[in-house]
């Protein structure tokens, strides 16, 4: 079968599609025929080399967090699915996979997969796995937003901004976006009350917040300033000046900066699956790229600049 790999770090060029053993599943796993997959921060970050102490320099390394597709086979112990099962879930994050997400075939654990909504194609299935369960996991479970409360989202325009956005909607806030001027009417279709133009908005322009959810990472501090009395703030980025404001704002109490990474078991997969399925959440595919052209699609993720994600279809839905 085909796979994406890792065989050494590097800029997006250095990822090859090979030839690869199709994996078999053991007691517990599915083996999952995979349709699509997208690309997340993780993804980039791990095939540059930012994390080689913890993914070492053993390769290859398959990529792809995330994936959509069809269940192919079943281990032993497992009885929530049955082949030809439309599912779609994520690999364990920073676990080594000759083949990940971004190959034909991938295997996992049955409790890191979850029925896919009916009626979205595959593609748009994958670009929701891990921005949609990033963002649910922020709002409802580290921020524990309420209705009424006021929202901001800085880069709402990303993967994870798109579904933050339409989430906190959803969950009756009110919601404001960060981004570039020429995402505004996108985002107020998606649901946003208010966008400001990152580029030209300072911080003290904007607010006061009751909830925060960044994605960018920088000058953390002075939006933290923007929290009311009560006001709760999550960023999903990390680099050493995002970790550092983090480490400092402990002295802040329940307004202090939290972090949060999602790893979504079935529980969390369904959770978001109800919210396509009641129209509180959909798609927003940017660009969908070949699995033979991964690389251009890493290279679109870094660029930046876009509205939704970037997706590799991996094989044409069965």
């Amino acid at each position: 079968m085909k796979a994406a790999q890792i065989t050494r770090y590097g800029a997006p060029t250095t990822l090859q599609i090979n030839d690869v053993d199709r994996p078999a599943p053991g007691a517990g796993e599915v083996l999952i025929s995979v349709e699509a997959s997208s690309v997340n921060g993780l993804d980039t970050i791990v095939r540059s080399g930012g994390l080689r102490v913890v993914t070492g320099f053993r390769f290859p390394i398959g990529v792809g967090l995330d994936f959509a597709g069809v269940v192919a086979a079943t281990g032993a112990d497992v009885s929530a699915y049955r082949v030809g099962d439309r599912v779609w879930g994520t690999v364990q994050p920073l676990k080594r996979y000759p083949a990940a997400g971004a190959a034909e075939y991938v295997v996992v654990p049955a409790g890191r997969v979850g029925p896919a909504p009916a009626g979205l194609t595959p593609v748009e299935s994958a670009s929701l796995v891990v921005a949609g369960t990033t963002a649910l996991l922020a709002l409802r479970d580290t921020l524990r937003l309420t209705g009424g409360e006021r929202v901001l989202v800085r880069g709402a325009a990303g993967g994870v901004g798109t579904a933050a956005v339409q989430l906190a909607h959803a969950m009756g806030a009110h919601v404001t976006a960060l981004s570039r001027e020429r995402h505004a009417a996108a985002l107020r279709e998606l649901g946003a009350d208010e966008v400001f133009d990152y580029g030209s908005t300072a911080p003290e322009e904007t607010g006061p917040f009751d909830v925060i959810v960044d994605t960018v990472g920088s000058d953390l501090h002075s939006f933290r300033r923007r929290l009311t009395g009560r006001g709760r703030m999550a960023t999903i980025a990390l680099s050493a000046s995002s970790l550092a404001a983090i480490a400092a704002s402990s002295v802040h109490g329940a307004r202090r900066i939290r972090t949060l990474s999602a790893n979504p078991d079935t529980a969390l997969l369904r959770d978001l699956a109800d919210y396509v399925t009641s129209g509180g959440l959909r798609p927003v595919v940017d660009s969908v790229y070949p699995l033979t052209d991964i690389a251009a699609a890493h290279q679109a993720f870094e660029r930046g600049g876009v509205v939704g994600k970037q997706v590799v279809a991996v094989r044409a839905a069965e």
